[in-house]
């Protein structure tokens, strides 16, 4: 069984949840989790679009954006979303710097500034 072939029926049946309550963070949160760990890339960075629009002050909205800009190899605009995340309270800096989500960020010049500005680099 392949990854996307697992998460079947949880997408199914969370996709038809969105779809009924558009606007309901959790059921977005976890939608896009399920998008991207199936490998469904795009379809999660639309999700982590929509959330940071409904919550703009989250932390973890903007950070799961940066992730999915990462994966998409996005890396300006990843760099942007952490920067947002941060702006808006995110602290779990450890994490950011293990995340494999953002692996193809740590040789990125940006990232490394925005890393030395914060005193971790």
């Amino acid at each position: 069984m392949s990854v996307r072939e697992s998460y079947t029926f949880e997408l199914s049946f969370f996709e038809a949840l969105h779809r009924r309550m558009p606007r309901d963070i959790r059921t977005a949160g976890i939608l896009a989790h399920l998008y991207t760990k199936a490998g469904r890339i795009d379809d999660g960075l639309r999700i982590d679009r929509k959330l940071v629009r409904l919550t703009p002050e989250d932390p973890t909205a903007h950070y799961n954006l940066a992730c999915s800009l990462a994966l998409k190899g996005r890396l300006r605009d990843a760099t942007a979303a952490l920067q947002g995340a941060i702006k808006h309270g995110y602290k779990d800096f450890e994490w950011m710097c293990n995340d494999p989500d953002l692996a193809d960020l740590q040789t990125y010049p940006a990232y490394c500034v925005l890393l030395e500005d914060l005193g971790i680099a």
